[in-house]
């Protein structure tokens, strides 16, 4: 597939070039990498909606079950991936970002595992853009559920990070088991849901600190456990979510200093 913006593919791993319309300047370097899954019964049709103008969305590669690459931006543009969006108080994520949609219909339609050959492709791909933009840091390959909590599912729970993880992408820590004990849920108030507000916020989610677990804050935690404590979603910060988080924070990259 190549047409009247046809460019040279950034990756050798790319299969075809699928050019879309809608992209635009970047305004920041580029330090994050991001999964999406396509959300569409085939794959073909996201790949039409991603190229179609009036769609105004895009991605730079998109990975089909069978493991083909398919780029569609070029690394230097900004594609429209992330819409509304933001993480550690950066809200123009498509500027700093890279973008992989990864065909699978999502949630609205079955939410089928991901193919082997597919996750394969999506490790070497997001290898191969990690060596070539050694700004993107390990937690700092996220989900679109993360940047978008309130929006998106993305790429869900099914997506296995681990994988990546054990292939060098990523930040992830072993998940804590889950157990009794003392958890938080919407509705409840005070200086300990403060302190959870403050961690998550502190790892780069988007939520305000105010000590009342709302809809925001439990569309963080639902995020959060999609990305980082998949063994159950249900957006109830229990003992098992808040030990992972705090392992997480304690595991974290440290920046790099010039």
């Amino acid at each position: 597939m190549t047409g009247p913006e046809a460019f040279r593919p950034d990756s050798r791993l790319v299969a075809a070039l699928a050019p879309s319309p809608n992209h635009g300047e970047r305004r920041a370097p580029i330090d994050m990498l991001l999964l999406h899954y396509t959300g569409m019964e085939r794959a073909e049709e996201a790949v039409e909606r991603l190229r179609d103008p009036a769609a105004e969305v895009s991605a730079h590669y998109v990975v089909l079950e069978d493991g083909t690459i398919l780029q569609m931006v070029p690394e230097t543009r900004r594609a429209w991936h992330a819409g509304v969006s933001s993480w550690q108080g950066v809200s123009d994520i498509n500027s700093c970002s890279i973008g992989i949609e990864i065909a699978n219909p999502g949630h609205a339609f079955g939410y089928p595992p991901f193919p082997e050959a597919q996750i394969v492709s999506v490790a070497a791909l997001a290898q191969d853009i990690l060596a070539r933009h050694p700004a993107i840091r390990a937690d700092r390959v996220l989900a679109h559920s993360d940047v978008a909590p309130l929006r998106k599912d993305d790429p869900g729970e099914k997506f296995p990070w681990h994988l990546l993880h054990h292939a060098g992408v990523g930040h992830l820590v072993h998940e804590a088991p889950i157990e009794g004990g003392r958890f938080f849920m919407r509705g409840e108030a005070g200086q300990p849901v403060e302190a959870l507000q403050s961690m998550l916020a502190l790892y780069g989610y988007p939520i305000s600190v105010n000590g009342t677990y709302d809809e925001e804050t439990e569309a963080v935690v639902r995020a959060f456990q999609r990305h980082f404590r998949r063994a159950r979603v249900d957006g109830v910060a229990d003992m098992s979510t808040l030990k992972t988080l705090h392992a997480l924070i304690r595991a974290r990259p440290a920046p790099e200093t010039a």
